[in-house]
């Protein structure tokens, strides 16, 4: 019928009466007993030994019981017993958000465990665990750049391209431009109030058709902020170096990382530059990033009561009739 669970009282002072109640009845009760029944000596009482009281006797010295159970029950019903049902609706405003990723060769330098690359995938994939109420695209650029995955709420299928991505699948380079024109391009029709791009590289824009001023600027016609990244150790860093008959060649090379024209393009866009030197600090830049653009969500909270009163009236006024019932049928007394 309902849950005591979630049972309120809208006049629960009310309630204290009910100690009152049970006090008064009982001393209420005790004295009719002394005075229904007088007090008579005998000197010998075995004449009475086994004799039993009618069941009549016995009902009728405990049938007003049903009255004072009847008083409790309305008691209750004037304490306005309810029922609360609390229900919340919660809408939220997601963030766009595309993480644009520099795969060149660089990208393998060991500064970074086990590379940068691996490290910024891992790092991404974090990331995007904590944003569960946005959208998020991915963007790979090196000498060119690709739409690794469109801007979607599929986390899944964002976390597997995450997996997915490897040096060598484009022409190698750094064309920062490309890398944030694309990413801008994928952004530019969303409808929502925030358009983020996130671009990791580790080096200086050599390659690519589009200036990355020009993208910055472009960036800000469709309302994107542009969060970068510097990915590298100051420094030298064990870098590979040149391709050797059995694959790459690794020696140490001074980092290069053009950090003024990353931190122009964040500041000219509304975003923040970053530099990460190792695996914590590039962890703590996501964290930061996350905390700044944090997704809105609203919450509406409902509360829906249901009288129940009548529940407890009804049960007075059954016990009531019972005992009336019963005082004028089965234990009515002739005089």
């Amino acid at each position: 019928m309902f849950n005591f669970a979630h049972l309120t009282f809208a006049n629960l002072w009310i309630l204290w009466s009910i100690p009152v109640v049970v006090v008064l009845s009982g001393i209420w009760w005790y004295f009719m007993q002394r005075r229904q029944y007088a007090t008579l000596t005998f000197s010998d009482t075995s004449a009475f030994q086994g004799f039993k009281s009618p069941f009549k006797g016995v009902l009728k010295k405990y049938i007003p019981i049903l009255r004072v159970l009847s008083l409790i029950a309305l008691i209750v019903a004037l304490a306005r017993p309810q029922t609360t049902f609390d229900e919340s609706k919660s809408s939220t405003e997601g963030i766009d958000i595309v993480i644009a990723m520099d795969v060149s060769t660089s990208m393998l330098a060991q500064d970074f465990k086990p590379c940068r690359l691996e490290a910024a995938k891992k790092t991404a994939t974090e990331f995007v665990e904590g944003r569960p109420h946005d959208r998020i695209g991915l963007v790979i650029f090196a000498g060119e750049s690709f739409t690794q995955c469109p801007v979607t709420i599929d986390h899944t299928i964002v976390q597997s391209q995450l997996h997915e991505i490897r040096n060598g699948i484009l022409e190698d380079g750094t064309a920062i431009g490309m890398g944030l024109s694309t990413s801008v391009q994928r952004l530019k029709d969303s409808e929502s109030k925030t358009k983020v791009v996130i671009l990791m590289t580790d080096g200086v824009n050599n390659r690519g058709i589009i200036d990355p001023i020009m993208s910055a600027d472009i960036a800000i016609q469709y309302g994107v902020r542009c969060y970068t990244i510097g990915v590298g150790t100051n420094g030298e860093a064990y870098t590979p170096v040149a391709m050797g008959p059995n694959g790459l060649i690794f020696a140490d090379a001074e980092v290069q990382i053009d950090e003024p024209l990353l931190r122009n393009i964040s500041n000219k866009t509304g975003g923040e530059y970053f530099r990460a030197t190792d695996n914590k600090s590039l962890k703590q830049i996501f964290e930061k990033i996350d905390k700044l653009e944090k997704t809105k969500i609203n919450v509406s909270a409902f509360s829906h009561k249901t009288e129940k009163f009548y529940l407890f009236a009804i049960i007075a006024a059954a016990l009531l009739l019972i005992e009336w019932i019963l005082r004028y049928t089965l234990l009515r007394s002739i005089p």
